[in-house]
C-alpha cells in the first residue's frame, strides 16, 4: 500500500468525522431551536446563525471531501465492484440525501417556516446514528468480499 493511499484514507476519515459530527449536531439545534417559546426572537436568531454556520462551514464542506477521498479509495483500491462497497454507496447516498433535506430545514427555520415541533427533531436526530453504524459495520466486516 502506498504512501499516498494512506493519505487519501486519512483524509476520508477525518472529513467523515467531521460530516458526521455536524449531521449529528444539526437536529440537535432543531430540537432546541423547535422548542423555544413564542417571542424569542433572539434566541432564535442565535440559533439561525449557528445552524447555517455549520452546515456552510462544516457540514457540507466534509461531505463534499469525504465522496471525494471516497471515491479516489475506491477506485485506487479496486473495491468498487465488491458487494459491501456498493451497499455502502448506496446507504452514503441515502446520506447525503438526508443532508439536503436538512439544509432544506435550515432554510425553514431561517425564514420561519418551521411547523415541527421538538420531538420530531428527537426522532430526526437518530436517522444518521443508525446509517452511521451500517456504513461502518460495511467498510469494517466487508460482508460478501
Amino acid at each position: 500500500m502506498d504512501n499516498l493511499y494512506l493519505w487519501i484514507k486519512a483524509g476520508h476519515v477525518v472529513s467523515l468525522i467531521a460530516w458526521m459530527a455536524a449531521m449529528l449536531y444539526l437536529p440537535r439545534l432543531f430540537v432546541y431551536h423547535a422548542g423555544l417559546p413564542a417571542g424569542s426572537e433572539v434566541q432564535s436568531a442565535t440559533f439561525k446563525i449557528m445552524e447555517r454556520r455549520l452546515l456552510k462551514a462544516i457540514m457540507t464542506p466534509a461531505m463534499i471531501l469525504t465522496w471525494i477521498f471516497g471515491i479516489i479509495l475506491a477506485v485506487k483500491s479496486g473495491y468498487y465492484t465488491s458487494y459491501w462497497l456498493q451497499m455502502k454507496f448506496l446507504l452514503v447516498l441515502v446520506m447525503s440525501g438526508i443532508h439536503g433535506w436538512l439544509s432544506k430545514m435550515v432554510k425553514d427555520f431561517a425564514a420561519d417556516r418551521n411547523r415541527r415541533g421538538d420531538r420530531f427533531y428527537r426522532v430526526v436526530n437518530e436517522v444518521p446514528t443508525l446509517l452511521m453504524i451500517l456504513i461502518v459495520i460495511l467498510a469494517v466486516v466487508k460482508p460478501g468480499g
